[in-house]
């Protein structure tokens, strides 16, 4: 297939409220250099996949508040190509929202959906998946995701189960399966035949057009009332937005549909989607913890996640082990590391107190 049929939507959306207090309303975790390598999230995702797609066809939809900030971080994209939704309606919308724009702009063209916020340290690997999923999308009518080798019975991950096809490198989806408790997750790994659910999807517009009349035929006729790339759009989408179904992608249409297919790759791959995440991808000292500050001690301490944004701030920590420490203008965060899946519940008890809501 040619380079110009091939598009992009990277997914900068969410809040990331697990990464509070340094991911806020305001500045969202996509659009901070988290793992201190000089690219923020949505950066290094642009910067990754801009090596397979044309940047005129690389398109990034987000929340209205963060079109600007999407601008500023990502200058080499035209004006047009950074879309604001009105409101979270979770991903079937958005993709739908999408695939419409890019359709009406090439009928021809396969897309490719990712998320602003992973990390993925096997580069090379990913952009051959990308060009496999690439060339069986846009002759077959499938709809297609990149699995990942699961590489522990994680309970916060998707699963994906498959049909196995010797010799194949890419195989038909049986189930997915949503966050599933501890033994299930342990008696998936054992099976050896599920993968880790890392939302990031390939299709043709036809076929991605076809599974949503299909499962979500409501949804379709929704957004069939605009008229894309032009200057009624805006105002057509912030009138159908309200009435569209909160719905995610997976539950939708990939979990009914029959065309699904999967592509397992060994990624390096990671959600960043906790605080635990980012301490087993970052750097550490000789005591195991994180966070390059120039004026820190630590006694006694090992395994802690140390975030202070001012950097010219002393530090001293003694007797701490598996903590999570952040520091920002407005807030102090501490609490242990393995309490990281608490974090939303915090902010949203934060939002219960009077006046609590300048700190989120």
């Amino acid at each position: 297939m040619s380079k110009s049929d091939k598009y992009c939507v990277i997914m900068a959306g969410g809040i990331g409220s697990r990464f509070w207090p340094m991911s806020t309303q305001k500045f969202p975790k996509q659009f901070q250099d988290i793992l201190g390598v000089g690219r923020t999230m949505v950066q290094q995702t642009y910067d990754r996949i801009s090596k397979v797609v044309p940047k005129e066809n690389i398109f990034v939809i987000t929340n209205k508040e963060y079109v600007a900030l999407s601008h500023q971080q990502l200058p080499e994209l035209p004006e047009g190509n950074i879309v604001g939704e009105p409101m979270i309606k979770n991903t079937a919308a958005c993709n739908m929202y999408m695939a419409n724009k890019i359709a009406e702009i090439d009928p021809e063209a396969t897309m490719i959906v990712l998320p602003a916020d992973h990390l993925i340290l096997k580069e090379q690997t990913f952009l051959e998946k990308v060009e496999l999923a690439f060339e069986l999308a846009s002759k077959n009518d499938y709809l297609l995701t990149l699995g990942i080798t699961p590489t522990r019975p994680d309970t916060g991950y998707g699963y994906i189960q498959f049909v196995e096809k010797k010799g194949s490198d890419y195989f038909k989806v049986k189930t997915f399966t949503e966050k599933p408790i501890l033994e299930i997750a342990q008696n998936f790994l054992e099976s050896g035949d599920f993968l880790w659910n890392a939302g990031i999807f390939i299709w043709n517009v036809k076929s991605i057009h076809h599974a949503f009349e299909m499962y979500l035929p409501e949804m379709t006729q929704q957004f069939m009332a605009c008229e894309y790339n032009s200057e009624k759009e805006e105002n057509c989408i912030e009138t159908i937005y309200p009435k569209v179904q909160k719905i995610s992608i997976d539950n939708g249409i990939l979990e009914k549909a029959k065309n699904v297919y999967v592509i397992p790759a060994d990624l390096g791959w990671s959600d960043l989607g906790t605080w635990t995440s980012v301490y087993e991808n970052t750097e550490k000292d000789e005591n195991s913890n994180t966070g390059k500050l120039k004026h820190m001690l630590t006694y006694n301490s090992t395994g802690n996640i140390i975030q202070i944004k001012n950097n010219n701030k002393a530090v001293v920590i003694d007797g701490l082990k598996d903590y999570i420490v952040v520091d920002t203008d407005k807030v102090l965060l501490i609490c242990p590391r393995e309490n990281d899946q608490l974090i939303k519940d915090y902010v949203l008890d934060l939002k219960n107190l009077k006046k609590g809501d300048k700190f989120i």
